[in-house]
């Protein structure tokens, strides 16, 4: 499974990268406003670090959302463009596909949702777990089900698992075979922990410190 960190924050992919585990970073509106810095060198920074950053378009209609799918592509060659899953977003998708556009289609909460953009040339779906869960929802039993149609259907499309909020989540995601999960710094750092690997540790060097040597 790919691992992506969601963030807009350079240092914190710089970070993670350094780990040797990540494979991209997926960026919105929301998390650029919250650095408050400029989008396209925020993106170029992160192009540096990782192969495949997803950047979303903020464009509503259809002809907005291409010309900047078209502009973004042409930023770096890891640039994948971001679009809604909606109705111009699925014009948008295949118009992409013709192009030889990477895509990930966002904003995925239903298994109609995920078809549609797979059928419509996206490279990537993400379907938005955590939002299902504040819902009062199960966000994982969505994506069980999105696996089960790509194991009939096989689409090339990858299922990237987003809206993630807790290491529980990333751990359902690889059990039902999900392609890629993206991950926020925070959830991200707790991943390598566990207490037994700490207590572990801890009585190896205990030991080595009564060692002759």
């Amino acid at each position: 499974m790919k691992l992506f960190l969601d963030t807009a924050n350079v240092d914190q992919v710089a970070e993670i990268a350094s780990w040797g585990v990540l494979d991209g970073v997926t960026t919105n509106p929301s998390l650029v406003a919250k650095e408050g810095k400029d989008f396209k060198e925020t993106v170029l920074r992160m192009c540096a670090l990782v192969p495949c950053v997803s950047a979303q378009v903020t464009a509503t209609e259809a002809e907005g959302m291409k010309k900047q799918a078209v502009e973004y592509s042409k930023w770096h060659k890891h640039v994948v463009v971001k679009v809604p899953m909606t109705v111009e977003g699925l014009k948008t998708l295949r118009f992409c596909k013709e192009k030889g556009i990477k895509t990930n289609c966002t904003l995925v909460f239903s298994v109609a949702q995920a078809v549609l953009a797979a059928k419509a040339g996206a490279s990537m779906i993400s379907p938005f777990v955590g939002r299902i869960d504040d819902a009062g929802g199960d966000g994982m039993l969505l994506i069980a089900d999105i696996m089960k149609a790509w194991e009939h259907y096989k689409f090339p499309t990858e299922v990237l698992v987003a809206s993630t909020r807790k290491s529980e989540h990333i751990l359902r995601a690889a059990v039902l075979g999900a392609h890629i999960a993206t991950i926020p710094y925070a959830v991200f750092k707790e991943l390598p922990m566990h207490p037994l690997t700490d207590t572990g540790l801890k009585k190896f060097m205990d030991d080595w410190t009564k060692t002759k040597r």
